[in-house]
């Protein structure tokens, strides 16, 4: 069964560190947006669907109306089997929405705290404080919501190690099941990127950041998250479906301003800016910008570095039947010189970052790549 990512590309406010393709959703057309976006959706031939994740942007800067709008369509056009997930943010997340969301089958909610810290909040542009953190969950609880994920960040400007253990104590401490823990990375076009340009914003050095994740990944082993990826810990039974469709290079629909989607050994990106959108959807019913054949090569590529973000690891079996050629043919040299260099190891036929290895994940992954 394929996937679906749906994207909101409307937030109340810019966060300092944001990449993704988001507005602010003053004064913008969502309805006209909701309105092409169901209109997209309907092109979608699939009916059953193993997982859906709405993300953004902030889905929850919806109001109940748009919301019900979008979900009303879902629920009477697919039947999700597995997974149904909304981000949202802590205090946006009221308890009508909560009930909206699990009325319509919602089993998932991810909540992007990013820290618990007042101080550090404010600096990334978040309109949240720590009680809304805490009444997001109680409320999701409340409510019957099977699973609860919070995002958090590290490495964060004048962060302290201890204020980042702080966050993951607070959280591993209330009714969650699911952590993402981020290291912070400068992203061009971001308000922290135009500030360290000009030399206003002070980043510690790479070793902090080190010392952040070695402290996190035993933070949460001892409070039963596994880690299941490199910056994804878990409860048994709680670990994210839907991302793993992407770490295992599987298919899936992506709709929505700047979304992508991997359907029939192609990938697909949506024109991103909003009023673009939908002129394109109103008068050409296709809002697809690019579409990039895989071909088998970068597939293997792909099914190296994205899968070896996994603790697991890939699977040689699944490879060499996937491809219909030997693992050790086309990866074996390079994977033979990463184990000398103790940064790879093969296990139950797996291969897997070490400790070591994850520790410098792009720089393995790039090895992996045989095009370049």
């Amino acid at each position: 069964m394929n996937s679906l990512y749906i994207h909101i590309p409307f937030c109340n406010r810019i966060c300092t560190y944001c990449d993704f393709n988001k507005f602010l959703i003053k004064n913008q057309p969502v309805d006209a947006y909701i309105d092409c976006l169901i209109q997209e959706l309907d092109q979608i031939q699939d009916e059953q669907l193993n997982t859906v994740f709405i993300g953004g942007g902030t889905p929850t800067a919806l109001n109940e109306t748009q919301l019900t709008k979008l979900l009303t369509y879902i629920q009477n056009k697919f039947e999700i089997l597995t997974e149904f997930t909304i981000e949202a943010n802590p205090d946006e997340l009221t308890e009508q929405k909560i009930k909206l969301m699990k009325d319509f089958g919602v089993n998932r909610l991810s909540l992007g705290v990013q820290t618990f810290n007042e101080r550090l909040l404010k600096s990334l542009g978040r309109t949240h404080q720590e009680n809304d953190i805490y009444n997001a969950v109680n409320a999701a609880k409340k409510w019957g919501i099977p699973s609860v994920s919070l995002d958090l960040m590290y490495h964060l400007p004048t962060q302290t190690i201890d204020e980042m253990k702080s966050d993951l104590i607070k959280a591993v401490q209330m009714d969650i099941d699911h952590i993402s823990s981020y290291s912070l990375i400068l992203e061009p076009k971001t308000q922290f990127y135009n500030m360290y340009r000009k030399g206003l914003l002070q980043m510690s050095d790479d070793n902090l950041a080190k010392s952040m994740y070695e402290t996190t990944m035993q933070i949460l082993n001892a409070h039963g998250f596994y880690q299941y990826e490199i910056s994804n810990y878990a409860k048994p039974g709680h670990e994210s479906i839907h991302n793993q469709v992407y770490w295992e290079n599987k298919t899936y629909f992506g709709a929505g301003a700047g979304s992508h989607g991997y359907i029939n050994g192609e990938r697909y990106y949506n024109i991103a800016p909003v009023p673009h959108y939908i002129k394109a959807m109103q008068q050409h019913q296709n809002v697809v910008k690019e579409r990039i054949p895989v071909d088998e090569m970068a597939s293997m590529e792909e099914f190296m570095f994205l899968g070896l973000r996994l603790n697991k690891g890939i699977s040689i079996e699944v490879f060499n039947q996937r491809y219909q050629k030997s693992f050790d043919e086309v990866f074996g040299k390079v994977t033979n010189q990463l184990i000398k260099d103790q940064l790879i190891e093969i296990v139950n036929n797996h291969v897997r970052l070490t400790q070591q290895g994850r520790m410098i994940g792009n720089d393995v992954f790039e090895k992996y790549l045989l095009t370049i």
